[in-house]
């Protein structure tokens, strides 16, 4: 594999990595703005507009860019995420120039018909509603919501119906202009590609982007709390976070072998002690996200209204025990996991465009396999359990519970023992 990198006279970066083998590219453009850079009466437009997109262009109409890609067997598609934004499409050698042209028509010169954003709005909506009808998505928005109060971050990335019916074509250019910025563009290619050809494509087709980087976003705090909705339902649906570390801290790698371990899949400790030996649950994991200036670190679990405090009180005394007990067989065993999850996202053109995208934003450069290889195997048993006491040990929790009992509340109080351990 190739990894070629050129920056623009604009500002846009062209990151591609050639694989001889494939007949098929996968592209993108993912842009360096997402939900935490919404002002208040903005919330949700990020999302709203990666979906007004796709629903047409003064060149296209929303079918046209639907048949168009799938007219030569390509797929198109997009995701918003809390600090980026991406917009990526899978076709054949011969249909990158299409592909490419297709994604700077969307992004460069959007009509937001008055009709399709109504349209749009009901669909996003409806979207909205869904998540409200599915507690294991909705525990999710309401834990970020209590690690993050009144900030960016801890807001819906889907808006609420109140701003998402607000939203018309002047504000929608307004946020594109503003946060649509050359310097915060990467164009990423892999698979049956040639770097120049890409470069000489994007300089040609991208050149009404241009101007100095967005506006950085307001720095994060981890606030944390206690959300408790009753609700009836079959499960009582628990989340935990703790703040984690950000995506340039030291401790990233040895945070995620110590997640991996506690909650990482089927012989994680949580999944074991829960699942397995007790019958608590059904699903149980852990995860760790890491932003650009901050982290979250959290865990979720869906069990029956009875066992709602047996369950958090194993949970608390995993997590505790991890950090003090974690093994070398263990600590092994979690490195192994990400090591082979990384060469396996190498086979696939679209995961590593999404990888190189990522890092290019992260860290202004590509980074090579051995290197990201080469800090995960620095983890050692100590900087793992360390990585573990230092979540317990930054004081601060964020609970939320979703259901029906009368052991609601008690639960997020034995959640509170956790972080008063380390107090």
């Amino acid at each position: 594999m190739s990894v070629a990198v050129t920056t623009l006279k604009s500002g846009i970066t062209v990151v591609t990595d050639t694989m001889p083998h494939l007949e098929t590219a996968s592209l993108g453009v993912w842009v360096n703005s997402g939900s935490r850079d919404e002002r208040r009466q903005e919330h949700g437009i990020s999302h709203f507009l990666e979906h007004m997109a796709f629903k047409g262009t003064r060149r296209r109409n929303a079918r046209q860019i639907a048949e168009e890609i799938e007219a030569v067997g390509g797929d198109l598609n997009a995701a918003t995420g809390a600090e980026s934004t991406a917009y990526y499409a899978r076709v054949l050698r011969a249909d990158v120039p299409l592909a490419l042209d297709v994604l700077a028509d969307i992004l460069s010169d959007p009509a937001f018909d008055p009709d399709e954003v109504l349209r749009e709005q009901n669909v996003i909506i409806q979207e909205i509603g869904a998540v409200l009808d599915t507690p294991d998505d909705l525990i999710f928005e309401h834990l970020q919501l209590t690690a993050f109060p009144d900030q960016p971050l801890g807001r819906s990335i889907l808006g609420t119906p109140q701003t998402v019916r607000s939203f018309d074509g002047a504000k929608l250019r307004d946020y594109l202009g503003r946060q649509y910025r050359a310097p915060d563009i990467v164009v990423a290619a892999a698979g049956a590609v040639d770097h120049q050809a890409v470069v000489g494509e994007v300089e040609r087709r991208f050149a009404a982007f241009n101007g100095p980087a967005s506006p950085t976003p307001e720095p994060a705090r981890f606030g944390g709390g206690v959300h408790v909705e009753k609700r009836e339902l079959e499960q009582v649906h628990i989340a935990l976070a703790l703040a984690g570390v950000s995506q340039h801290d030291p401790a990233l790698y040895s945070t995620q072998v110590f997640t991996n371990i506690l909650g990482g899949g089927m012989s994680s400790r949580l999944f074991q002690e829960a699942r397995e030996k007790r019958g608590l649950c059904y699903s149980i994991y852990a995860f760790h996200v890491p932003y650009s200036d901050v982290g979250m670190f959290g865990l979720y679990a869906g069990t029956d209204a009875a066992d709602t405090s047996e369950l958090m009180r194993l949970i608390v005394e995993e997590i505790a025990n991890a950090a003090a007990t974690l093994s070398e067989p263990e600590v092994a065993r979690s490195k192994a996991q990400m090591k082979a999850g990384m060469l396996m996202a190498l086979e696939s053109s679209g995961e590593r465009i999404g990888q190189l995208a990522r890092q290019m934003l992260a860290w202004g450069r590509p980074i090579p396999l051995e290197e990201l290889i080469e800090k995960v195997e620095a983890v050692t048993v100590e900087s793992a359990r360390a990585a573990g006491r230092a979540l317990i040990g930054r004081g601060k929790l964020a609970t939320a519970v979703i259901g029906l009992g009368s052991g609601l509340e008690s639960a997020a109080a034995i959640a509170e023992t956790l972080t008063r351990r380390a107090a």
